[in-house]
């Protein structure tokens, strides 16, 4: 299993932000900047805005495994970060999965024919 590679300080996030390549839909925003590096990496943001901690950690939640389930397919080299909006709160685990793939593909860094690597 490969680890996930995640944005730490404010410094990585902000470089993302400032690149302003974003697209958004109604549960998430995502923004892409590339790293020059042979791995993706992600940052996820949670306003307190969106409710309190429970409800911001499951958002956290599901879209850390939404990426961690479609890692294989994003593109390497390239820097994300994706804000959960309002509207995320509440929804299902697929409802936030096909938010994130819808995304991706918007930004051309999902890979179509691509298979998992198999764990022996």
């Amino acid at each position: 299993m490969r680890h996930i590679v995640t944005l730490k300080n404010n410094r990585e996030f902000g470089k993302v932000y400032n690149q302003k390549e974003s697209f958004a839909n109604k549960y998430l925003v995502m923004y892409l900047r590339a790293n020059n590096l042979d791995y993706s990496r992600i940052g996820i943001s949670v306003s307190k805005k969106v409710g309190n901690s429970v409800v911001r950690h499951r958002l956290t939640r599901l879209i850390r495994e939404t990426y961690r389930l479609n890692q294989y397919r994003i593109k390497p080299g390239y820097d994300l970060v994706v804000v959960a909006r309002m509207n995320a709160k509440g929804k299902s685990f697929h409802e936030i999965d096909s938010a994130f793939l819808y995304l991706a593909k918007k930004h051309e860094i999902l890979m179509q024919d691509t298979v998992p690597e198999v764990m022996e």
